[in-house]
């Protein structure tokens, strides 16, 4: 069967195809439309998977949609007549738009595909599994698992906020559900927006902020308690309770009740862009430390449930790779398989598995080793011949550089020398994170790197961590990890061999001056508490990265090297090599490779760079 997937309407609107049950390409509009999040109809990502998949959408057997919209449209009525008289201002906003767009979705995303790619309408088969089913399916069916427990969690689908379901073959039976408004995803969010972060893309920078709150302090402690006494019941099954006294999200324009918030904790909402202080970090550790309390009780729930040796996960909680990493040390399951692409995007590819399996009643043979992810490498690549087109028409100044160890043993030199280079390869990348085809790249052991690349190349908040990408078979060296990680979404431990000892004061330091402090080996790379979001570079999913961390190991004893997202604040990834073109002359970084092409600023003509206009394009 060959089945379009598609994810749009909220926010990170996506699509994916499939044939006989493979991926084939899969990518995120905000790629191609270069505006963060879009939730549009995503045009140009139907129009890069058909042509990858070189299909017309006459030649598909099933188009699937994310999510049943009449569902989602009964829980926001049944939600406001259960609250009323309360959100008024709300329902007076968002119906207008259910009655005129979202009651009629199926006709709109009939007319946006037709417009993609004209089509006999009447012979395409539309499908719409629920939300938290194609989360499901996006995490069972790639996983390598022949039989899995499977756990989603994010905000809210239709009405569930989580499930648990058991993967079997190719069936996927649900057994357990938590409905709004009581959503482990909201909580967070909700935490997210009362620490002056925006919601729905802030949540990262929430748990980049938690380990600057300090672990041993009463007022972390009180915080938790604060929390578990008034916003949230957590329950030994599992499920989570919140106090809908606090919380505005289910029928008001904001996510929480700012002035009983401000009464609990004892200060106002931050404000966007003000000055973190102590009190902020510690509420950070505090919703973090809950969340993860709540994870692993869902995950324990599953196990007893099930029985199942192996977890799968997907939903936008599946993100928070810290609490990834508590399940992981918790072992609670033998084996654990994340979907890279685990929020609302990666449901254009479980709607598309879903309909396979599910509705074609298709079997499924499981891996038993790799998933078939193919690594997250499912979006555009680009040939010598393009990008020879793109650099000439920009005038930019290049060297080729034909052979691979080559180039790989260049750009090593120039890293180990402490610059930063943009790194540009094959088939971009599915999903949220960089994972070694669309990264920018610094040296781990350079202890002014972190500070340099958030304040001169990204141009962000300088607490914001750094992930480090190392070579796989390296991976038990540098960190307190015995398991692959190639979506970096696990934290783990620096290894205790390459930590410094910290001062006695460390804690009590200010959150700026803590930051500086020795930590490490790799100090590029270590948070503030000591650990680290680590991707492992393997030989089989990407090896031109593999080669590029081997010549830098080879050069300097090391095989760690900074790897964060080739973009700039308020920016998408960069998919094309004019993106990534652009990016490279609009912030500091010293050279570019794309493919076997490399750029060095300083060779760049003058009236070339004056084009460029330094910085972030915008705040989030």
């Amino acid at each position: 069967m060959k089945i379009l997937g598609i994810s749009a309407y909220y926010h990170d609107s996506a699509v994916a195809i499939i044939e006989n049950g493979q991926v084939i390409a899969a990518a995120q509009e905000e790629r191609f439309s270069r505006k963060k999040h879009d939730p549009g109809f995503p045009s140009q990502a139907v129009r890069y998977c058909l042509d990858e998949a070189g299909r017309t959408v006459d030649q598909l057997d099933a188009v699937a949609f994310y999510d049943k919209p009449l569902l989602k449209f009964e829980r926001l009525l049944e939600t406001y007549y259960g609250f009323a008289p309360k959100g008024v201002a709300s329902f007076v906003t968002s119906m207008p738009v259910w009655l005129k767009e979202k009651m009629f979705l199926k006709r709109m995303l009939k007319k946006e595909l037709q417009e993609v790619d004209a089509h006999d309408a009447k012979q395409v088969k539309w499908l719409f599994p629920e939300h938290h089913l194609s989360h499901a399916a996006s995490a069972f069916y790639p996983s390598p698992h022949e039989k899995a427990a499977i756990l989603t969690i994010d905000g809210v689908g239709e009405w569930a906020t989580a499930t648990i379901a058991l993967g079997d073959g190719r069936k996927i039976e649900l057994l357990k559900e938590l409905h709004f408004p009581h959503s482990l995803g909201l909580l967070y969010s909700a935490f997210t927006y009362f620490l002056g972060f925006r919601v729905n893309s802030g949540e990262y920078k929430l748990m980049g902020l938690a380990p600057y709150g300090r672990p041993q302090s009463d007022r972390v402690a009180q915080f938790e308690q604060i929390i578990k006494a008034h916003l949230v019941d957590l329950k030994a099954d599992g499920s989570i309770w919140l106090n809908p006294a606090y919380f505005q999200y289910a029928v008001g324009l904001r996510m929480v009740y700012d002035k009983k918030w401000a009464k609990l904790f004892g200060f106002p909402r931050r404000k966007a862009e003000s000055t973190l202080e102590q009190h902020h970090c510690d509420l950070a550790l505090a919703i973090q430390r809950v969340t993860e309390e709540a994870v692993l009780n869902m995950a324990r729930e599953a196990k007893r449930i099930t029985g199942a040796d192996a977890l799968c996960m997907a939903g936008g909680v599946a993100l928070n790779c810290v609490a990834n990493g508590k399940l992981l040390q918790a072992k609670i399951f033998d084996h654990l398989f994340i979907q890279p692409a685990a929020g609302d995007a990666g449901g254009a590819l479980g709607a598309a598995l879903a309909a396979h399996h599910l509705y074609g009643e298709v079997e499924r043979r499981a891996s038993g080793g790799a998933d078939d992810m193919k690594g997250a490498y499912l979006g555009p690549a680009f040939t010598t011949e393009e990008i020879t087109r793109v650099a000439k028409r920009l005038g930019a100044e290049y060297n080729f550089v034909q052979d691979i160890h080559v180039l790989a043993d260049e750009t090593a030199k120039h890293l180990a020398d402490g610059k930063i280079v943009g790194w540009f390869q094959g088939r971009m990348e599915f999903g949220p994170r960089a994972l070694g085809n669309r990264s920018i790249l610094g040296d781990a052991r350079n202890p002014e790197m972190q500070k340099r690349l958030n304040l001169k190349i990204k141009y962000r908040e300088s607490f914001r961590p750094f992930a480090p990408s190392v070579l796989a078979t390296d991976v038990e060296e540098y960190f307190d990890l015995d398991e692959s990680s190639p979506y970096m979404l696990l934290v783990a431990d620096v290894a205790d061999a390459k930590r410094a000892e910290l001062p006695e004061n460390y804690y009590d330091l200010p959150l700026m001056e803590r930051l500086y402090v020795h930590r490490s080996e790799i100090p590029a790379v270590t948070h503030i508490d000591g650990s680290a979001r680590v991707q492992t570079v393997h030989k089989t999913t990407n090896i031109e990265y593999w080669q590029l961390l081997s010549a830098f190991k080879s050069l300097t004893g090391s095989g760690v090297l900074v790897n964060t997202s080739f973009n700039v604040r308020g920016e998408p990834i960069v998919c094309t090599p004019e993106d990534a073109f652009s990016c490279f002359m609009r912030t500091e970084m010293d050279y570019l490779v794309i493919g076997n092409f490399l750029f060095d600023k300083t060779r760049q003509k003058p009236e070339i760079a004056a084009k460029y206009v330094k910085g972030a394009m915008g705040m989030d």
